[in-house]
C-alpha cells in the first residue's frame, strides 16, 4: 500500500459530501486551496459577539510530520464581507490529523467586524489552506508531549 505523502479527507459526519467539500486549488499556479463551509453559519457583527465564531470544513488534513497546514483570509473575505481571522492565520499541524476530540476536523475561526451579522452558506469558500515545510531550531529542547486533543489543545 503506498502512504500518502498529502492532501485531504472527509470525516465521518460528512461523508458523501466530497465533491462538495474536499478543498482545491482554483487555477493551475494557485498555491493555495480553497476551503468550503459544511454547514450554514452565522457570524454575529463584532457589536454582538466579542470572541471568534467557528465554521466547520468537514475536512480533514494529514502531511509529513515537518510540514503545517497555513489557513488564511481568502482576500476578497475583509474587503466584501468584514469576516477575518482573528490572529490571522491558522496552523494546523501534521498531529492534528485524526485526534481523538473531532477526528483532526478543520475548524475556521472568524470574526466579523461588519455592523450586520453575515451568513455563510454551505459550499461558501472561507479561506485558503497552503501545505507549508518549517524548519528546527539547532539548540531544540525535544518535545516529548503527543497531542491528546483537538482545536487549541497544544497551548493554553
Amino acid at each position: 500500500m503506498v502512504q500518502k505523502k498529502r492532501g485531504f479527507e472527509i470525516v465521518t459526519k460528512y461523508l458523501g459530501m466530497e465533491d462538495e467539500l474536499k478543498p482545491r486549488r482554483s487555477t493551475m499556479h494557485s498555491a493555495g486551496y480553497d476551503f468550503f463551509a459544511a454547514t450554514e453559519t452565522i457570524i454575529p457583527a463584532i457589536h454582538r459577539q466579542l470572541k471568534p465564531t467557528l465554521v466547520s470544513t468537514g475536512v480533514k488534513a494529514h502531511m509529513p510530520p515537518h510540514e503545517y497546514l497555513m489557513l488564511v483570509n481568502r482576500s476578497s473575505s475583509p474587503r466584501k464581507h468584514n469576516l477575518v481571522l482573528p490572529n490571522g492565520v491558522g496552523i494546523i499541524d501534521a498531529d492534528y490529523y485524526g485526534n481523538s476530540d473531532n477526528e483532526g476536523e478543520i475548524y475556521l475561526q472568524l470574526i466579523n467586524y461588519g455592523e450586520h451579522d453575515f451568513t455563510i452558506k454551505r459550499g461558501d469558500r472561507i479561506c485558503q489552506g497552503i501545505f507549508m515545510p518549517y524548519l528546527l531550531a539547532e539548540e531544540e529542547i525535544t518535545p516529548t508531549e503527543i497531542r491528546s486533543g483537538g482545536f487549541g489543545s497544544s497551548g493554553i
